[in-house]
């Protein structure tokens, strides 16, 4: 997923957008939107991809790059070169387990994750960053009207069984991302990611 030409508002979601996984059913054209408004008011026009995955190929993802065996609910590759931020994976199956526990829809809680994810490419880091990140969720949470961020949930419960909606320290990637995550796109990328994902 090259940046296009296009400005972020203009762009095909065909160049940014992919959805790799049929077991769980969303609203695409909602969150197609929503990642453009996204673009426009929080990422200054810059550009970012977003594939919605299987909960085996986000594990897939986490082991290769975080050493962890186990399905998270989004991680991001900051990709740190001009106009494009990078990839943010999102696992639909946790992004649905994640909805239903928290009794809204698998929608709202997309663009939680895809909020999450976007703000961890524009730089935040909740892990070592003294909140800053958290502040910024929560703002763009309640500007967009969606429901509790992922950096409140882990401050509020912790629960093994839900994902990640508990913090876990980054570890260090086996490999340098690059080209992360062409198994899961149809058009290989040209690009390099410039270290882990963040999650």
């Amino acid at each position: 997923m090259p940046p296009s030409e296009h400005s972020s508002g203009d762009s095909d979601p065909a160049d940014w957008f992919s959805n790799r996984q049929t077991a769980v059913g969303f609203n695409r054209s909602d969150l197609i939107r929503f990642a453009s408004e996204l673009r426009r008011r929080l990422a200054g026009g810059r550009e970012f991809g977003l594939t919605i995955a299987s909960d085996a190929a986000v594990r897939r993802a986490n082991l290769r790059f975080r050493g962890e065996n186990e399905t998270t609910d989004v991680l991001s590759f900051p990709d740190g070169e001009g106009m494009y931020l990078g990839d943010i994976l999102i696992s639909a199956a946790q992004a649905r387990r994640q909805a239903l526990a928290l009794g809204h829809s698998i929608e709202d809680e997309l663009k939680v994750l895809l909020l999450h994810g976007l703000l961890h490419l524009l730089g935040y880091d909740h892990e070592r960053d003294g909140g800053r990140m958290e502040r910024h969720e929560r703002h763009w949470r309640r500007r967009l009207r969606l429901p509790s961020g992922l950096i409140e949930r882990a401050g509020s419960r912790h629960d093994p069984d839900e994902g990640s909606s508990r913090e876990a320290r980054m570890k260090p990637a086996r490999a340098r991302p690059s080209g992360t995550l062409n198994s899961l796109k149809k058009r290989p990328r040209k690009y390099k990611h410039t270290g882990p994902p963040k999650r």
